[in-house]
């Protein structure tokens, strides 16, 4: 099994592997996945376009390749929506941890996410376990390597419903949070009071009015 690291692969470099120049921002270059064969995972590796194109074919061969822009990672980045904040992490975790139970989980997540525009899948490659999706988020260029677990199309909706049930815990514990408080402040300690006086008030007045017709008799 592949080292905790070589499924999630982190953010783009700020240099070529290459000429060691630095990327500016905006600029094209090409990022490349290698197998790596001490931790039977991925490494990643980022290039200038001009030194992409001068790398021959005795040159190492990568795994995966696309042509992106250079973007700085956020430093101090806001955070988004708790829903989208939730499902990134979910994602990152299942990925790092690389548990098999978790496949269909963790594809659909990724799909979520590049409905959301935080993610864009850049390849799939076929290999002798499946086809693997390769995802990079769009702002900090971290790589997701996905495997795609050929859903059915009748467990879709079930497993949609468990990673909602995974996203809800805090959504549920907000929501829930004013409720609690309207109850705790909503007290009416005078009400029974109020409620047992007002018979002892009409019981005197039909007294009265009780005893007003034998006064008249007499």
């Amino acid at each position: 099994m592949a080292l905790p690291d070589s499924w999630h692969i982190r953010s783009r470099s700020r240099r070529c592997s290459i000429t060691d120049t630095a990327f500016t921002e905006g600029q094209a270059i090409v990022t490349a996945i290698f197998p790596d064969p001490e931790s039977s995972g991925y490494l990643r590796k980022d290039f200038t376009a001009e030194a992409w194109n001068q790398r021959t074919e005795e040159d190492e061969k990568p795994f995966s390749q696309w042509h992106t822009k250079f973007r700085p990672t956020p430093v101090d980045d806001t955070a988004p929506a708790v829903t989208k904040q939730s499902a990134e992490e979910l994602l990152r975790t299942l990925v790092e941890e690389d548990q098999e139970h978790t496949e269909n989980t963790r594809y659909i997540l990724a799909v979520m996410l590049e409905r959301q525009k935080l993610l864009r899948e850049t390849d799939t490659q076929s290999t002798s376990g499946g086809i693997l999706r390769i995802y990079e988020h769009r702002k900090t260029g971290e790589v997701y390597i996905v495997k795609d677990p050929n859903i059915p199309l009748d467990q879709v909706e079930e497993i949609q419903e468990e990673v909602i049930q995974l996203l809800s815990p805090k959504r549920d514990i907000e929501e829930d949070a004013p409720a609690t408080d309207d109850t705790t402040t909503t007290v009416d300690p005078e009400t029974p009071e109020s409620s047992e006086e007002t018979p002892a008030i009409d019981d005197a007045s039909s007294q009265e009015d009780t005893e007003t017709p034998q006064d008249e008799e007499e």
